[in-house]
């Protein structure tokens, strides 16, 4: 187990987040305070999950002194549009034949909050998927449920398997959490 200075604290209710942070070496806390993800219509999809990661780590100034605390936040965007999460099965299968064919671009920013300062740092990889059809993309939702991820897939379950082509960048970066990048924010607090 790595040992930081301080208590780390997850504000993230993401399983991958979660099991990546913990396979990563890192002891931690979860706690989650309630975000408003709605982001400013001016900014580029590029900052926008640099912004909503900030304002997730905002919520903690001033909350949490003792702690350093981690946030995260994933988008995925294909042909200028960002997706979300899908709201039920016709928005994944909405959003999983903009993606089947093509490639697109997850974005993953993590910020950490210390001191009351908050450092965000991105990362960008792009995937791109095979083309699939309609059964796929039917059999993926039901079996696999996607409504908590941005963009309706988890590149770590089926759909990722046997639909994905070629990936740029980090795997962990599509998968919400560029542990590459945490180490290296982190990397200043450890206890050796």
């Amino acid at each position: 187990m790595i040992q930081l200075k301080k208590p780390l604290i997850l504000a993230s209710n993401s399983p991958r987040r979660k099991q990546l942070l913990a396979d990563a070496g890192f002891d931690f806390t979860v706690e989650v305070l309630p975000t408003d993800e709605t982001f400013p219509a001016t900014l580029t999809a590029e900052a926008v999950a640099d912004y909503i990661s900030r304002e997730k780590a905002e919520m903690f100034c001033g909350l949490r002194p003792d702690d350093m605390v981690l946030t995260a936040d994933t988008i995925v965007v294909a042909d200028h549009e960002i997706l979300g999460k899908p709201a039920n099965f016709q928005e994944a299968f909405q959003m999983l034949q903009k993606l089947s064919g093509k490639t697109h671009t997850v974005i993953t920013s993590v910020s950490l909050l210390h001191d009351n300062s908050i450092q965000t740092v991105s990362d960008v990889a792009e995937v791109t998927f095979s083309r699939l059809e309609d059964w796929e993309l039917t059999h993926y939702i039901d079996q696999y449920k996607p409504f908590d991820k941005a963009g309706s897939y988890g590149i770590q379950e089926w759909i990722g398997m046997v639909g994905v082509e070629k990936i740029q960048g980090s795997f962990y970066t599509i998968m919400g959490l560029p542990v590459h990048i945490v180490y290296k924010l982190l990397k200043p607090y450890f206890i050796r």
